[in-house]
C-alpha cells in the first residue's frame, strides 16, 4: 500500500474510532466517511451538517420506538431529543427523551427496544431524533434520523436489538441522604444485555457532576462557552 493511501486508510479509522453511528432509526447520511469525503461533520450542530429531509426516512411508532447506537468512546455520555417538523421542516430539537441522560461504558451496540415519548404523536406527523454524545474531551457530536409516525410501525423485535459490550446507567439527581430525588423504581426498566427496552438508574451527587452536565448541557444546545 503507498504511503499516502496507507495514511488515509489510517486516519479514516482513527475517525471511525472517535465518533458514533446511528443505525435506528436510519441516520440522514454516513457521517463516519470523514469530512474529506461526505463534508459532514459529526462536531456540526444540531445534525453534523446533514439538512433535513436528505435521505433516509423511518416509520416510528406513535408512543415512541426503538433506538440502536454503535458506540466507539470507553465511556459516553448520550443525550437524545426531538424535533417536530413545522412548515416543511426540522429547526430545533426541543423535545427531550432521555431528561435523565445516560453514561454509557464500553464499545459496542446499544440498542433500546423502546424509547417512549413524553406525549403520543399524530399519525403521519414527521419528525427528527437528535442523538448527542460526549465525550472525555467535552465536545459534542451529534447526528440525526428523520422518522415519520405511523400507526403501523413496531419497535424492533428483541432478537434484533441487541446490547453487546455496552452498560448504561441514568445520570439521577441524589439528595443529601444518598438517596435518589427521582421518584418510582428507575431500575425497573432492563439494563444491558438482550433487547433493552431501558436502562438502569444510577444515582449520582449533583455537586460532582455539576461541572460536566454542564459543559455537556452546553454542546447538546449547541451554544459557546
Amino acid at each position: 500500500m503507498a504511503p499516502k493511501t496507507l495514511l488515509l486508510a489510517l486516519g479514516a479509522a482513527n475517525f471511525a474510532s472517535a465518533h458514533f453511528g446511528l443505525a435506528y432509526p436510519s441516520w440522514r447520511a454516513d457521517t463516519l466517511s470523514g469530512t474529506n469525503l461526505t463534508g459532514y461533520s459529526q462536531w456540526t450542530y444540531p445534525c453534523a451538517g446533514v439538512p433535513y429531509g436528505r435521505g433516509n426516512v423511518t416509520d416510528w411508532p406513535l408512543d415512541g420506538g426503538s433506538i440502536e447506537l454503535d458506540l466507539h468512546h470507553d465511556w459516553t455520555y448520550v443525550f437524545i431529543n426531538l424535533g417536530i417538523e413545522s412548515g416543511g421542516n426540522v429547526t430545533t430539537h426541543n423535545i427531550t427523551l432521555t431528561p435523565q441522560f445516560w453514561n454509557a461504558t464500553g464499545s459496542g451496540t446499544l440498542c433500546v427496544e423502546k424509547l417512549a415519548l413524553p406525549t403520543p404523536a399524530k399519525d403521519g406527523q414527521r419528525g427528527s431524533i437528535q442523538v448527542v454524545t460526549v465525550g472525555e474531551s467535552g465536545s459534542g457530536l451529534y447526528n440525526c434520523a428523520d422518522i415519520r409516525f405511523t400507526s403501523n410501525a413496531t419497535t424492533l423485535p428483541s432478537d434484533q436489538c441487541k446490547t453487546e459490550g455496552v452498560t448504561v446507567h441514568t445520570i439521577q439527581e441524589q439528595s443529601a441522604n444518598g438517596t435518589n430525588s427521582t421518584s418510582g423504581n428507575s431500575t425497573s426498566n432492563s439494563t444491558t444485555g438482550g433487547g433493552s427496552s431501558g436502562v438502569a438508574g444510577s444515582g449520582a451527587h449533583m455537586l460532582a457532576l455539576s461541572s460536566v452536565v454542564g459543559l455537556s448541557m452546553a454542546f447538546v444546545f449547541g451554544m459557546s462557552l
